[in-house]
């Protein structure tokens, strides 16, 4: 039998928001993370079933990096290169042909909940859970779960639908989220979530 989620069943206002699944992590990329190809199936099936209620973000360069605040001109001048290759920002394939119904946001910093575009978005929908996968568990999904449990989200983190470069901080994150934030993120393998999202959808 499959396990339920802690806080109950996800209903329609959740949404499934999947992080910089892109190019940019497949094999001949700098940013190479073959962990990336292993959850990818997962996660596809995740964003399959729900493409209306999936959002894709992309990691992408800003217009003007050097613009950018305080160290982040720094950061992009060290991956300028990346600009001769804009396919890289690209979602995976599988996930691009998802779109549309699903929706792709697009941001230049870490957290997903930059500026206000996905909070608007989310707001306009009535979304109270957020159903967290993608990459890389130790920079873009940490920033945007700890926004999402700042701003008061029920925050449910698909634990085989994560990968990041660094095993070591993958796992202690895992381990995070566990012993300090218990109240306020679920961890859950990806048939739980199903499980629990198909109970009222």
């Amino acid at each position: 039998m499959t396990p339920a989620l802690r806080h109950g069943p996800l209903g329609p206002s959740a949404i499934h928001l999947c992080l910089d699944m892109q190019n940019l992590l497949a094999e001949g990329s700098p940013w190479y993370a073959p962990w990336a190809m292993k959850v990818l199936p997962r996660l596809l099936a995740l964003a399959e079933r729900k493409a209306a209620s999936t959002i894709f973000t992309r990691f992408v360069l800003p217009p003007q990096p050097e613009a950018m605040p305080g160290q982040w001109p720094r950061y992009f001048a060290r991956w300028a290169a990346l600009a001769d290759r804009p396919e890289l920002f690209d979602l995976l394939p599988p996930l691009a042909a998802l779109c549309p119904p699903a929706v792709i946001l697009d941001k230049p910093v870490y957290s997903a909940f930059a500026g206000h575009r996905l909070q608007d978005l989310l707001q306009a929908r009535g979304v109270d859970t957020l159903v967290v996968s993608g990459a890389e568990t130790d920079i873009c999904v940490l920033s945007t779960v700890l926004a999402g449990i700042d701003l008061g989200y029920r925050i449910v983190v698909v634990q085989d639908a994560l990968c990041s470069s660094v095993d070591q901080t993958h796992d202690a994150l895992m381990a995070f989220y566990h012993q300090r934030l218990g109240q306020q993120v679920e961890i859950a393998d990806m048939e739980t979530v199903l499980a629990a999202w198909d109970q009222t959808t």
